[in-house]
C-alpha cells in the first residue's frame, strides 16, 4: 500500500504549498499526522466538483487539510459545515480555510459529533456530500446521521476503511480493523446506498444516496 500510494501521490499529485502549510502547522501544534493522504484530498475536490455540491458536510476537522480539499471543490458557490469534538482543533482548521481564501464559506460545530448531526436535523438542514474521518467506532451511527442529512443522489465518503490494509489479511488486527470491517459490509449491503471503496490513501468509501 505504501509503494503504490507513493506513485500515486508522485504521478497525480502536484506539490501544494498551500496543503504544505496546513500539515506544517498541525505539527507545530502538537496533532497528530493524521490528514487525509495527498491523493485522497485530491480525489475529494475532483468529487465534490464533479457532483456540482455546494453543501458540504464534514465530520472531523483536524486541522483543516481535508476541509481545503472540500471547498476547492465548490469554489465560490459552496458552504461547508464542520463538526469537530476539539474547540482547538476547530480553530486551526477555521484559521487555515481562511487563509486558503475560503472566509464566510465555512462553519464549525464543536462537541459530539452525533450531538452535532442531531442538531442539525433538528433545523431540517440537509447536505448533498458528507466526509467521514473522525473516530472510527462510530462510523456507522455517522453513517445512519448523516443519510437522515441527505438528498437524494448526495455522496457519502468516509476515509480509512482499509484500517492500514488489515481488512483483507485474516488473523492481521488493528485497532479499528473490526469497525472499518462491520462499516464496510453495512455500507456495501445498506438498501439506501450503491457503494465502492477506493484503495487510496487508508481506502475511501464512496457511496451513493438512493431514497
Amino acid at each position: 500500500m505504501e509503494k503504490i500510494n507513493s506513485y500515486i501521490n508522485k504521478v497525480f499529485v502536484e506539490q501544494d504549498e498551500v496543503l504544505e502549510g496546513v500539515l506544517a502547522a498541525i505539527n507545530a501544534n502538537g496533532m497528530r499526522p493524521i490528514s487525509v493522504s495527498p491523493a485522497s484530498g485530491k480525489l475529494l475536490t475532483m468529487l465534490v466538483a464533479m457532483t456540482a455540491s455546494e453543501r458540504v458536510l464534514e465530520i472531523g476537522a483536524l486541522g483543516g487539510y481535508s476541509g481545503i480539499c472540500l471547498a476547492r471543490g465548490f469554489g465560490a458557490k459552496g458552504h461547508l459545515t464542520s463538526l469537530e469534538l476539539e474547540q482547538d482543533y476547530a480553530e486551526l482548521a477555521n484559521t487555515q480555510l481562511v487563509k486558503a481564501g475560503f472566509d464566510g464559506q465555512v462553519n464549525y460545530l464543536t462537541g459530539p459529533a452525533l450531538e452535532s448531526l442531531a442538531q442539525l436535523k433538528g433545523q431540517g438542514r440537509t447536505f448533498d456530500f458528507f466526509f467521514i474521518d473522525a473516530d472510527k467506532e462510530n462510523y456507522e451511527n455517522y453513517l445512519t446521521a448523516c443519510l437522515e442529512l441527505a438528498e437524494n443522489g448526495a455522496l457519502i465518503v468516509a476515509d480509512n476503511v482499509l484500517a492500514g490494509g488489515s481488512v483483507a489479511h485474516a488473523g492481521e488486527e488493528r485497532q479499528h480493523t473490526e469497525a472499518m470491517k462491520n462499516f464496510n459490509e453495512t455500507a456495501a449491503r445498506h438498501p439506501q446506498l450503491e457503494s465502492m471503496l477506493l484503495p487510496v490513501g487508508d481506502g475511501l468509501l464512496v457511496a451513493r444516496v438512493k431514497k
